[in-house]
């Protein structure tokens, strides 16, 4: 976990974010972020973009098909050396 800053927290519940946190996350004014509790702590996040959620489900298809080319060719391999399952 990175260095604590201190914040008042102003009248209307605003905090300001600090700039080296805004610029390693890449939040800039007026962008949206994601604000939530869990165990007794508040987090901000930065959402994800639709090409990044875009990005993350072509990577999913991706690797589902590598994995399914994988396993075809394990199981020409178990066949060939194996031949074919007896009948049970």
């Amino acid at each position: 976990m990175g260095r604590s800053k201190e914040r008042t927290v102003g009248e209307r519940g605003q905090v300001t974010l600090p700039k080296e946190l805004r610029e390693k996350l890449g939040i800039d004014g007026g962008d949206e972020v994601l604000v939530h509790e869990e165990g007794g702590k508040i987090t901000i996040e930065k959402p994800m973009s639709r090409e990044e959620i875009a990005e993350g489900y072509r990577q999913y298809a991706a690797d589902a098909e590598a994995l399914e080319a994988e396993m075809a060719g394990v199981s020409r391999e178990s066949n060939d050396h194996l031949g074919d399952s007896p009948e049970w």
